[in-house]
């Protein structure tokens, strides 16, 4: 029985480190998409948005990381040896992008640096969620190949592909599509309202666009996404969930809804998530040859499951408190205040 609480917390890590991070690396990918003119003004809304829990957000990739280096070594094994290469990209990025950050609201000193520290930001900000969905998608894609003989084949093939690499950009594409809908909510005017209403705009054009693509590659690539999606009527049921509140999303951002458009823009990521994990689940990893590694077949020691199982109930009673109480703190402080440091 413990062995699905640990699934559970799993699948909710990386769904919140979806819609928590998604949006955290999205408010990077709107600056870059805004003219020079606009970028002091986007930066200062950005940082009250993501302000409460940029620092947080890489706790819920860090669980995951957790869960399956201690409840599942084969899979934390396979992936971290074949997809190494983005791995690191990725994690470099994660670590580029929180120390510009940092650097461009808290040095003391206001120099040429600020403009060195800007792009690190906004290409940090694309490279991270464009490998992390890259890793996704190789995980499921068919092309890790344990039995490999050369680096070519079992450490760039896995990963370099076509429909991994349309995962990546649908995944910046999802990213940008959060932060824009979230930035609306953090807007102070009707002109910047707009603005971001635009950027979302774009941004739901660029996903549908690339989420396109990610179906093109997969028939060209033999990957059965199609079945995935449409196979089961809980996906068909989960596309047609995320479709009309999509609509009704739209809807509300006309009628100048600020705060439901945010609960709409977190469904609709995890009726994504739901509509591409629940067929092929409990295989989490899709080997070249038809092999996989599965949650349940590939999960370790029954006493290291149930350990990690209880450690992941009581430090959610810790963790999900302490989390809510850092976003009220953050909502209470006057923004002026908080761009002011």
């Amino acid at each position: 029985m413990m062995i699905y609480v640990v699934m559970g917390f799993l699948w909710l890590a990386l769904l919140l480190y979806l819609v928590m991070g998604g949006a955290d690396f999205g408010a990077g990918i709107i600056e870059l998409f805004t003219s020079n003119a606009n970028k002091s003004r986007t930066r200062r809304i950005m940082y009250n948005a993501i302000g409460p829990i940029w620092e947080a957000n890489h706790m819920w990739l860090i669980i995951a990381i957790v869960i399956l280096f201690v409840g599942f070594p084969v899979i934390y094994t396979t992936m971290s040896t074949y997809l190494h290469i983005p791995l690191v990209i990725m994690l470099m990025g994660i670590i580029a992008r929180g120390t510009a950050l940092t650097f461009r609201n808290y040095d003391a000193v206001t120099d040429n640096m600020q403009r060195v520290y800007n792009k690190i930001f906004v290409y940090s900000s694309f490279i991270t969620p464009l490998f992390l969905g890259i890793i996704a998608g190789s995980a499921v894609s068919g092309r890790i190949d344990t039995g490999a003989t050369d680096f070519l084949s079992a450490y760039v093939y896995s990963w370099l592909n076509l429909f991994s690499v349309a995962i990546g950009f649908f995944t910046v594409a999802l990213c940008g599509f959060l932060a824009a809908i979230y930035l609306i909510g953090e807007a102070n005017d009707e002109a910047e309202t707009k603005s971001f209403i635009r950027k979302a705009r774009f941004m739901n054009i660029a996903a549908v666009v690339a989420g396109g693509l990610v179906f093109i590659a997969s028939v060209t690539e033999q990957i059965p996404l199609v079945e995935w999606v449409f196979g089961s009527i809980i996906g068909v049921l989960a596309v047609s969930a995320a479709s009309i509140s999509l609509i009704v999303m739209w809807y509300l951002i006309v009628k100048g809804k600020r705060f439901i458009i945010r609960v709409l823009a977190g469904f609709q990521m995890t009726m994504i998530l739901l509509t591409t994990t629940y067929k092929h689940y409990p295989n989490i990893v899709i080997l070249k040859n038809g092999g996989y590694l599965s949650l349940i077949a590939d999960r370790g020691a029954d006493k290291a499951i149930e350990g990690l199982g209880i450690a992941l109930l009581i430090g959610s009673l810790f963790i999900l408190p302490a989390l809510g109480y850092l976003i009220y703190s953050f909502q209470r402080k006057d923004k002026g205040d908080l761009a002011e440091h």
